[in-house]
């Protein structure tokens, strides 16, 4: 693909975003995509599962993104966002950098980085200004966050 489709196709995934539809959100992954963050580390269509889970449950998110390039291999963009973390009710103000890797119109790579204890603070309170850098943390966020994603993925799957 060349530089134009792989703009456009992020062009469309932060579109996506920004209107929390997750499900073309999805659509923008390969079949054998991987994504990984500080929370999740997720292959496939479990990719686009959280992206679901996480546009139809933050009704008050809100995204910004900036810096969007693409060439015909790789990719990135920043961006923030606004939302309330659902086990707590704390506002939250994330701030992302993002980087894709593309084949044949598709992600099918993107890592993102984020200050995790400044997240956690924000989203835990005390708790997460207190142990936010520690592994503990870290891991109990995730096992917590793959929880979710499993229940979310399960009740899909009796739905349809």
């Amino acid at each position: 693909m060349d530089a134009n489709a792989n703009q456009t196709l992020l062009d469309r995934y932060f579109a996506a975003f920004a209107a929390r539809d997750g499900a073309t959100m999805g659509s923008c992954y390969a079949a054998d995509a991987t994504f990984r963050d500080p929370v999740f580390e997720l292959e496939g269509s479990d990719i686009g599962a959280m992206w679901r889970m996480l546009c139809s449950r933050g009704t008050d998110l809100r995204i910004a993104s900036s810096n969007r390039v693409a060439d015909a291999e790789s990719g990135g963009a920043d961006w923030e966002a606004w939302y309330a973390f659902s086990a707590t009710g704390r506002s939250v103000h994330n701030l992302v950098q993002s980087r894709f890797r593309f084949r044949d119109g598709r992600i099918v790579e993107q890592v993102d980085r984020f200050d995790f204890w400044r997240w956690s603070r924000q989203a835990l309170g005390m708790p997460g200004l207190l142990l936010g850098w520690t592994p503990l943390l870290r891991n109990k966020v995730r096992t917590n966050a793959g929880k979710a994603l499993r229940h979310f993925i399960e009740a899909e799957n009796r739905r349809s």
